[in-house]
């Protein structure tokens, strides 16, 4: 089962100021979607999506543990609405577009957030259990910006 953590590789990718989420010349950003019954280890040391949907899944490619399905785009969805905030003393980053997929029918049990075009992975999101959809939106309800809330938090 996967785990929610941020990624070890994107901590140390921090510290060499490999991610820009905003200001001049921003990252771009997705979110893709992890099927049910994956064979790869959905965690913190999870290190590049790779190839999504393709190849043998490992700490440096998702593989074939991407879901796939009736509206679903491969790689994922694309972020959109990134705000970097100091909240007293915590850095929060948060999107104002939830990721979605219309007209889907897909389930799946995670999602990963990376960085599109290095594909380093920022964190790993569980679901708790099956999420699915059936011919409707399947849609990931990002968390209200917040010290103890944001998608992601530094403190």
């Amino acid at each position: 089962m996967p785990t929610t953590a941020m990624s070890n590789t994107f901590k140390t990718d921090l510290l060499n100021g490999k991610h820009n989420f905003a200001g001049t010349s921003p990252l771009t950003y997705k979110m893709l979607l992890i099927k049910v019954g994956p064979s790869g280890t959905y965690d913190k040391t999870l290190q590049n999506v790779g190839t999504p949907g393709s190849g043998t899944p490992s700490v440096t490619n998702v593989g074939t543990d991407e879901a796939s399905g009736t509206g679903y785009t491969t790689g994922g969805f694309t972020m959109a609405g990134v705000s970097v905030t100091l909240r007293t003393d915590t850095a929060t980053v948060d999107w104002s577009t939830n990721p979605n997929w219309t007209t889907a029918t897909i389930s799946a049990i995670a999602s990963v957030l990376y960085e599109s075009a290095s594909g380093r992975v920022v964190a790993v999101f569980d679901f708790g259990g099956t999420v699915t959809s059936t011919a409707g939106t399947f849609t990931i309800t990002l968390p209200a910006g917040g010290a103890s809330t944001s998608v992601l938090r530094l403190a």
